[in-house]
């Protein structure tokens, strides 16, 4: 679809049935498949459904004012375009299309180890637009050396890093299907780039995972002799990891479950996020994703501590819709939407927002 075609959506709402019409049966499996039977996927929906907002009356709301920094970059939104591998299976464009319209929003958008686009090519797409790199390790760590190098020479400002897969969760649905991208698909970056591992080796009682499943805290420390980029930890749950994170020097944790496509049994994500704010929101920065759809989906995660929030599938059903121009729309639906419900809960800047907007739960 060209960009310069009249986007297929007109609502955030409508967004996600707009694109299941477009996307083959395969890539829309791969999209929205969560772990497993998918309840954590489905824990995240429920747990913003189940909070409620507390509007405000007559209160001067005539300007508002979303902009904000993450980790001093000056951004025009307190939300981000999560980092997703493989985006060119929704559009020719991929990562280019989402870099582009990003920038020109003035949005964070923070690109994945596994996308189909290289880190330069993405780079060269919008040498001054606000952009992050997502690590997973590899099994060598010289090799995550190079990719790190890499996005610091192409002019990343921080990177973030991906905790929460020493392996892939179980995906029903893409069994079912029997769909599975090739261990040996090259990914942009390079065809020596591996995935997280599918699934453990062995049998009879004793498994074994591939050497970076091996991973600890010390692992920050490495990354943090290497690269004079901040470094993020992305796919905390709990406050205890948030503290080691800290304590391993980690610029921002991202309270996170990957979606729902990690855990099957894992809480939901926003459950999550008021326990990680006690533990360490006073010392950095934390951000959260999982679930989000809507407006007032951010503007309750910023209610409960987060400082910036992720944008994950509702980003690749508008690419699907529309490249570059569809994740335009979308972002741009998405801030009208926010600065919307701010009025409507009379907060007229970001610094107004806290828990004290939150009402009392449906159920």
């Amino acid at each position: 679809m060209s960009d310069a075609s009249p986007v297929p959506f007109s609502t955030l709402g409508g967004l996600e049935s707009e694109a299941a019409k477009v996307v083959s049966a395969d890539a829309w499996a791969y999209l929205q498949s969560g772990a497993a039977e998918e309840d954590a996927m489905r824990a995240n929906r429920d747990a913003f459904r189940r909070r409620t907002l507390r509007p405000r009356a007559l209160i001067d709301v005539t300007h508002l004012d979303l902009t904000t920094k993450l980790l001093d970059e000056t951004v025009s939104a307190p939300f981000f375009v999560c980092p997703m591998a493989r985006q060119g299976l929704l559009h020719p464009d991929g990562e280019l299309a989402t870099a582009r319209a990003a920038a020109a929003a003035n949005v964070l958008a923070v690109f994945s180890t596994l996308s189909t686009r290289s880190i330069e090519e993405v780079g060269r797409s919008v040498p001054k637009g606000p952009r992050w790199f997502q690590l997973y390790l590899q099994p060598e760590f010289a090799a995550s050396q190079r990719l790190v190098e890499r996005a610091e020479k192409a002019g990343y400002s921080a990177l973030m890093l991906t905790v929460d897969m020493p392996v892939l969760g179980p995906r029903d649905r893409l069994v079912e299907r029997g769909f599975v991208i090739a261990e040996d698909a090259p990914v942009g970056s390079g065809s020596e780039i591996l995935a997280p591992d599918r699934f453990p080796k062995g049998g009879a009682g004793h498994y074994t995972l591939r050497r970076d499943a091996g991973a600890t805290w010390n692992v920050l420390d490495d990354l943090q002799s290497i690269t004079r980029l901040p470094v993020v930890v992305k796919g905390i749950l709990t406050g205890e990891d948030a503290r080691r994170a800290v304590t391993h020097g980690a610029r921002a944790v991202v309270v996170s479950n990957h979606g729902g496509r990690q855990l099957n049994a894992a809480q939901a994500a926003l459950e999550a996020l008021p326990e990680v704010v006690r533990s360490v929101g006073s010392e950095v920065e934390v951000y959260f994703d999982s679930g989000v759809r809507r407006g007032s989906d951010v503007l309750m995660a910023l209610a409960l501590g987060a400082r910036g929030v992720g944008i994950g599938r509702p980003v690749l059903w508008a690419l699907a819709l529309g490249g570059e121009a569809g994740v335009r729309h979308l972002l741009s639906l998405l801030t009208s939407e926010l600065a919307t419900d701010m009025a409507l809960v009379g907060r007229r800047k970001l610094s107004e927002i806290d828990r004290t907007l939150l009402g009392a739960e449906r159920w």
